[in-house]
């Protein structure tokens, strides 16, 4: 009877992984949506209580991946995310997780998309808002 229930088990799981949509993540795609969630990320953590006192001098994050400068931004940013070490707030889980989720993403635009993504514009100063 057990091998039947399994058998049942089975085929009820193949059956509902085949109904859903599929659709494989692209490098695109996967930029966009960590560009969205580290945007709101920093959002939070500037006005979290735990965190706001050593996340308030920290520049807005925007991040536009079809911007050539874009490179540039996170690396900068992640320069300051490890300039907070000298505060308490840099230990917290959110910011850790914030500066691990900003290298991510720098790795993913340079050396995995590397090609699949098209730099439209060359603006620094569009990013600094």
């Amino acid at each position: 009877m057990s091998t039947l229930s399994h058998l049942l088990l089975v085929s009820s799981l193949v059956s509902l992984a085949l109904s859903l949509p599929f659709y494989p993540t692209t490098c695109y795609s996967k930029a966009l949506s960590m560009k969205r969630e580290l945007t709101q990320m920093a959002a939070d953590l500037k006005r979290h209580p735990e965190t706001t006192y050593c996340m308030s001098h920290m520049p807005e994050l925007y991040l536009d991946i079809h911007n050539a400068c874009v490179m540039y931004k996170l690396w900068s940013y992640i320069s300051l995310v490890e300039g907070l070490r000298q505060r308490r707030c840099a230990y917290t889980r959110e910011v850790r997780k914030l500066e691990y989720g900003l290298r991510q993403l720098f790795i993913i635009l340079g050396e995995k998309c590397h090609g699949d993504l098209l730099f439209r514009v060359f603006d620094c100063a569009a990013l600094e808002r």
